[in-house]
């Protein structure tokens, strides 16, 4: 069973047009071509067409995403890897709808409103006791208070370079490139610089110190709130390697 072009772009939410270019960059070629050259996909190619999509929500562009595609070809332990990402993101996503229930339905029942209640779902804080306990109360009120003074503009900012960063780190690891390369390295080499500016890091403003940088690329690993960032476990782990690696030649 196959479907028409038309169809396919419609259940995507897509355009006929992007498919075609799909075809001409190599990224998803047509099952067969009907009369009149009209384009038709079976199940194999939207099973492609579905991580391409994924891929695409992870904020890679084409050509990014033709390097993850050749790397992976299984396609069920791929798709699984984006399931991992999906789910954390919907949990995300629903404490914050939630939360948008709950101020909705209180300022319309006039009830008193809770911060608990309208922050739920953007704490900022969730990763508390990890930081106290690894790198001290001083370097979590530090961290915390520059959060605070950053207008809404400036934190969508900031957590748009880490998605971006977060994507390429994904991008790399299922490209299955070696941590202590040159291209692994750069992305280190950017997440340094990333976390730079954070103050309350152990080393700000110099830079990251190697044990805090080390340390974090274990904790990629050890909770499954930060290595579903990168894909998984496995991407967690590439990135932490990468990290170590990192420190060991520069810091």
């Amino acid at each position: 069973m196959d479907w028409p072009i038309g169809e396919v772009a419609r259940l995507a939410g897509t355009t006929t047009r992007t498919l075609r270019h799909c075809a001409q960059v190599g990224l998803l070629e047509p099952t067969r071509v009907g009369q009149g050259g009209y384009r038709y996909y079976d199940a194999e190619a939207l099973v492609r067409l579905q991580r391409i999509l994924l891929l695409r929500e992870l904020g890679l562009g084409l050509g990014a995403i033709a390097g993850v595609l050749a790397g992976q070809r299984d396609d069920a332990e791929a798709l699984r890897t984006h399931l991992r990402w999906l789910r954390a993101e919907r949990r995300r996503v629903d404490a914050q709808i939630s939360s948008v229930h709950t101020t909705i339905r209180k300022l319309e029942g006039r009830e008193q409103l809770m911060a608990e209640e309208m922050l739920g779902g953007f704490d900022h804080t969730a990763h508390k006791d990890e930081v106290v306990d690894r790198w001290g109360a001083d370097a979590y009120a530090a961290g915390d208070s520059w959060w605070a003074s950053k207008s809404p503009d400036e934190k969508r900012t900031f957590r748009d370079e880490q998605s971006a960063l977060a994507a390429e780190w994904v991008d790399a690891a299922a490209r299955g490139l070696e941590p202590d390369g040159t291209a692994a390295q750069g992305l280190a080499r950017r997440q340094y610089d990333w976390l730079r500016g954070v103050p309350g890091a152990p080393g700000y403003p110099d830079g990251p110190t190697r044990e805090y940088f080390v340390g974090l690329g274990e904790m990629y690993v050890a909770d499954e709130r930060f290595a579903a960032n990168y894909g998984g476990p496995a991407g967690a782990a590439f990135v932490r390697d990468a990290m170590r690696a990192f420190a060991e030649r520069e810091l």
